[in-house]
């Protein structure tokens, strides 16, 4: 028998559902309005790069936490985008190849093989991210896969000369070369249609909010520099 309190039981996970949302964008705003002042007003940036995993690991978080069916095919997407991610970077940073000469700062925490572990993980979420507002254009999946990939080259186009600037990392002579945005380009594409492919949860409500969050963060540290 069903208990006077039932009704009052089921309403928890709806009042939760209605505002999980937006409580989780006014986060990620927050969080990255906060990395932008003190970056670039505190007076101690260096304090602030100190942060940055902290505030990549909260948006994964976020993001993820609005990821429903954590299927086999999720797992496997996940992991292979990961490796993907961080071994193309552990290929570029020592031989060059794929990106340019480039090497890693110390802002993005510990590393493998000369590479931050969080950037396999800024990877999946590029990925993801960008695979969902891809899936807004009523095209074709290649015509989607091409998009996302786009997306994700305009992300890096801003965040390169953000990245130098505040120690994420730096390129030879300063200068980046046209075959870092070559190499991102053709490694997001190949990434793009593996997700337009993989038979995953595909409706992730956070997913256009974080890119919205981090192109407008790095567009704002661009015009700043």
């Amino acid at each position: 028998m069903l208990s006077k309190t039932t009704p009052a039981s089921y309403g928890v996970p709806a009042v939760i559902q209605k505002y999980a949302l937006p409580l989780a964008v006014a986060v990620l705003v927050i969080f990255h309005a906060v990395g932008f002042w003190g970056l670039v007003f505190s007076g101690n940036p260096v304090y602030f790069q100190q942060l940055t995993p902290m505030n990549l690991l909260l948006t994964n978080g976020l993001l993820f936490a609005f990821h429903r069916r954590w299927n086999q095919p999720f797992i496997l997407f996940a992991a292979v985008v990961f490796l993907a991610g961080f071994l193309a970077e552990a290929v570029g940073v020592h031989t060059g190849l794929l990106f340019g000469n480039y090497r890693y700062g110390s802002a993005l925490g510990t590393k493998v093989w000369e590479v931050p572990l969080l950037i396999g993980l800024n990877w999946l979420l590029l990925v993801y991210v960008t695979g969902h507002l891809s899936n807004f254009a009523r095209l074709p999946w290649v015509a989607k896969a091409l998009l996302g990939a786009l997306l994700m080259v305009l992300l890096d186009f801003f965040m390169e000369p953000v990245a130098m600037q505040y120690d994420f990392w730096s390129w030879h002579h300063g200068h980046v070369p046209f075959s870092n945005y070559a190499g991102w380009f053709v490694l997001a594409f190949l990434l793009q249609l593996y997700f337009q492919k993989a038979a995953i949860f595909k409706a992730n409500r956070l997913a256009p909010y974080v890119f919205l969050v981090q192109l407008l963060f790095f567009i704002s540290l661009y015009m700043m520099l």
